[in-house]
C-alpha cells in the first residue's frame, strides 16, 4: 500500500508531463498480466533466490530472537507462505497504484492551487488537501486489490507448496482456500464428503470476496 500510494503521488504531482502517461500506461498493463504467468516468473525465478540467498540469510540473522526466531525458522526451500506472499504483493502492487493514481487525478486542481498560493508546501498539499479529499476512494482502492489478492488461484498454487495444514514458520509450504479448490476439486466425487467440503469452504471465500467488495464499493460510493 505504501509503495502504490507513492508511485501514485509521483505520477501525479512530480513526474514531469512526457513521463507521466507512458508510465501510467505501462503500471495498468502490468495491472493485467494474468495471473499464470506470475506464478510462472515467481517458481522459476523468485523461489531460486529467495531458497538459496534470502530465506538463508533470515534464518541464520534472526536466531535466537524472540519475536521472529519462529516465522524465520524451518527447511529454506524457496517455496512457502513467504514466497506467497511476495508474487501477490507484486501483483496486487499495479492495480493499486493504478487505481490510486487514478483517484489522485480526481482532486480539483484550484483545491491545490489554492493551498500552493497560501505558500504550502508539497507535502503539506498532500497531508491537508489530498489524502483528505481522497481517503476513502483510497481505501477502496486498496480492498479492490485486496479482493485480488484472496481469490488468487494459480500464481498461489505454483509457489505456495500446497500443504494442508498451518504452520508458525513463513517457509513452509501451506494452502489457501483458492488454491486448495483448484488442486482438489477435481479428484471430488459427486455426493462425496469431500466435495461437500471443498464447496462450504468455496461458499467461505465468496462471502469473504464479496464482504470485501462491498467495503470497496462503500468507500469508492463516499467519495
Amino acid at each position: 500500500m505504501p509503495l502504490g500510494f507513492g508511485i501514485a503521488f509521483y505520477l501525479t504531482e512530480l513526474a514531469p508531463e512526457w513521463f507521466r502517461r507512458p508510465v501510467g500506461v505501462a503500471i495498468e498493463l502490468l495491472a493485467a498480466v494474468p495471473s499464470i504467468i506470475s506464478g510462472m516468473w515467481g517458481f522459476l525465478a523468485l523461489v531460486p533466490i529467495l531458497g538459496q540467498d534470502i530465506q538463508p540469510f533470515l534464518k541464520d540473522n534472526t536466531a535466537g530472537w524472540p519475536i521472529f526466531d519462529t516465522p524465520f525458522s524451518g527447511p529454506t526451500f524457496g517455496i512457502g507462505v513467504l514466497t506467497a506472499g511476495i508474487v501477490l504483493a507484486i501483483m496486487v502492487l499495479p492495480f493499486i497504484a493504478a487505481t490510486m493514481r487514478d483517484v489522485l487525478m480526481q482532486v480539483p486542481t484550484m483545491s491545490k492551487e489554492s493551498a500552493y498560493g497560501l505558500g504550502a508546501t508539497t507535502w503539506k498539499v498532500v497531508r491537508h488537501v489530498v489524502i483528505p479529499d481522497t481517503r476513502t476512494s483510497v481505501v477502496g482502492g486498496i480492498m479492490l486489490g485486496l479482493c485480488r489478492a484472496l481469490g488468487e488461484t494459480m500464481a498461489v498454487t505454483f509457489v505456495i507448496g500446497n500443504a494442508n495444514r498451518l504452520s508458525a514458520s513463513l517457509f513452509a509450504p501451506g494452502n489457501t482456500i483458492a488454491s486448495l479448490l483448484a488442486l482438489e476439486f477435481p479428484e471430488a466425487q459427486m455426493g462425496s464428503l469431500k466435495l461437500s467440503a471443498l464447496l462450504a469452504i468455496g461458499f467461505i471465500l465468496f462471502v469473504i470476496s464479496s464482504s470485501c467488495s462491498r467495503s470497496a464499493a462503500c468507500c469508492c460510493g463516499r467519495s
